[in-house]
C-alpha cells in the first residue's frame, strides 16, 4: 500500500490455489490492498482455470466504484472463452454434484437444410456419447418445408408454438413466443436456446454457455457472442455481421442502460440460464425477446449475475437490408416499453406498431405498410397450467 503511493498501477499475482481453505493470507493482502489504495489493479491469474472442484469468493468490488469501473470489473470476471469448458467429463461432473438437469430448445422456421446437423453435432457428443444434456427438443413456428419431419427422425421430441397453451393463452408469432412456451415443455434446471440457421454448429456453442453456470452457481444466465462473417459476393469477409447489433442495440444500452454496454452481442440467439430465473420474466413475442430480456434480467438479478461466453465463430443466413429494418423498429418498441416503466411517461401509441416500408421497383417508389410489434408475454411462472405442472 505505501508503495503504490508512488506508482501508478499495481500489478498483483493471485492463483486460485491461494483461495483454499486454510491460506487465506493472500486474500487479505489483495482485499486490503483494494481497499488502501486508489491506484488502478491489474490482478492476474494463471491462463487455465486451476482447480474445476473450487468457486472463488466474489469480492472485487468497492460500494464507491463509478459505473464505468463496474462495467470494465464485470467485462473482466464474466467474461469466458468456450476453450475453457471444453472438459465435458469435468461439467458432467459438476452438473451431477449440483443435482440439475440439462434441456436444449432449438426453435426452428423453415430450417430444413441445417436442422438435421444441428441436432446430431449437439446429440451425439453432449447427450447419446455423454449425458450432460438430459433433453434437446425443437419449438417450430409452422415450417412448410421439411423441418419437423428431420427433427423426428433425429429421434427427438417436436412442438408447434402455436398449439402449446393455446386454449389457455392463445397465440402469436415469432420467435419469442416460441421461447416462452418452450418453458412449458421442457422439464431442465438450465435452459439452453441455439439458434438453427448456423451451419458452422459445433458443440461448444452448448458447453460454452452451460459451463459459466456450472461451475459458477451465483450466475443466472449466460450469453453467448462470436465473430459474425458477412457473406458479400459469394464470399465470407471476416467481420460485419451484427449490423442491428452495432446501429441499434448497442447504441441504445449505451444510452439508457449503460450497465449493458458490456455485453457484446445483446442479440445473440445463443444463450442459457437458469429456469428458476427465466421463468421470473416477461418474454417480448417477436425479435425485442433478447433485447427485454437482458433489460429484465439487471432490474431482477443486477449485473454480476449475467455473463458472456465467446463461442468463436458463427456462420449463417444473413437477413436481407429490410428484415433489419423491421427488426431494428421492434427492438426500438422493446426499449420505449421499457422506458415508460421506468419514468411513468407514454411514448409509444398503437399507431408506433405501423411501419412505412420503401418498396423500390424498376420505374417507381412505393411505400407499403407493415405491422410490427412485440407483445408482451408476463412471467411464465404466473401461468396457472404452469404452476400445476411444477408442483
Amino acid at each position: 500500500v505505501r508503495e503504490s503511493a508512488v506508482h501508478d498501477i499495481i500489478v498483483m499475482g493471485m492463483g486460485l490455489q491461494q483461495f483454499r481453505q486454510g491460506k487465506s493470507t493472500s486474500r487479505t493482502v489483495f482485499q486490503q490492498v483494494l481497499e488502501r489504495s486508489h491506484k488502478p489493479i491489474v490482478l492476474v491469474r494463471a491462463a487455465q482455470q486451476e482447480t474445476w472442484d473450487f468457486h472463488p469468493p466474489h469480492f472485487f468490488s468497492k460500494p464507491d466504484d463509478s459505473l464505468s469501473t463496474r462495467v470494465d470489473r464485470w467485462f473482466a470476471q464474466n467474461t469466458f472463452h468456450s476453450s475453457e469448458f471444453d472438459d465435458i467429463h469435468r461439467l458432467l461432473a459438476l452438473k451431477e454434484k449440483q443435482g440439475l438437469t440439462i434441456s436444449v430448445a432449438l426453435p426452428t422456421l423453415n430450417e430444413g437444410a441445417t436442422i438435421e446437423n444441428v441436432i446430431k453435432t449437439i446429440k451425439t457428443p453432449l447427450m447419446d456419447d455423454l449425458p450432460l444434456i438430459d433433453e434437446i427438443v425443437l419449438i417450430d413456428s409452422r415450417s412448410t418445408d421439411r423441418t419437423v419431419e428431420i427433427a423426428q427422425s433425429c429421434g427427438i421430441p417436436t412442438y408447434t408454438h402455436q398449439e402449446i397453451l393455446a386454449d389457455e393463452v392463445g397465440t402469436y408469432s415469432g420467435k419469442g413466443e416460441a421461447l416462452w412456451k418452450s418453458l412449458y415443455v421442457t422439464r431442465g434446471d438450465i435452459i439452453v436456446w441455439v439458434d438453427t440457421d448456423i451451419t458452422n454448429i459445433h458443440p461448444r456453442f452448448i458447453y460454452g454457455l452451460l459451463g459459466p453456470l456450472l461451475k459458477y452457481p451465483r450466475l443466472q444466465y449466460v450469453k453467448g457472442f462470436y465473430t459474425r462473417p458477412l457473406e458479400v459476393g459469394g464470399k465470407l469477409q471476416a467481420y460485419g455481421g451484427g449490423r442491428v447489433t452495432e446501429l441499434v442495440a448497442r447504441p441504445l444500452l449505451n444510452l439508457f442502460y449503460p450497465e449493458l454496454s458490456g455485453i457484446i452481442q445483446p442479440l445473440s440467439g445463443e444463450y442459457a440460464g437458469r429456469r428458476q430465473a427465466l421463468e421470473q420474466l416477461p418474454f417480448f413475442s417477436g425479435y425485442g425477446v433478447e433485447t427485454g430480456m437482458l433489460i429484465d434480467l439487471l432490474d431482477r438479478f443486477t449485473l454480476d449475475n449475467i455473463a458472456q461466453c465467446d463461442l468463436e465463430t458463427r456462420i449463417h443466413h444473413n437477413q436481407p437490408l429490410v428484415n433489419l429494418s423491421k427488426m431494428s423498429f421492434a427492438i426500438l418498441q422493446v426499449f420505449f416499453t421499457r422506458l415508460e416503466s421506468r419514468y411513468g411517461s407514454e411514448f409509444l401509441s398503437p399507431a408506433n406498431r405501423s411501419m412505412k416500408l420503401i418498396v423500390q421497383e424498376a420505374d417507381r417508389f412505393a411505400l407499403d405498410i407493415a405491422e410490427i410489434g412485440d407483445y408482451e408475454r408476463p412471467p411464465m411462472l404466473n401461468i396457472p397450467p404452469y404452476q400445476q405442472k411444477a408442483k
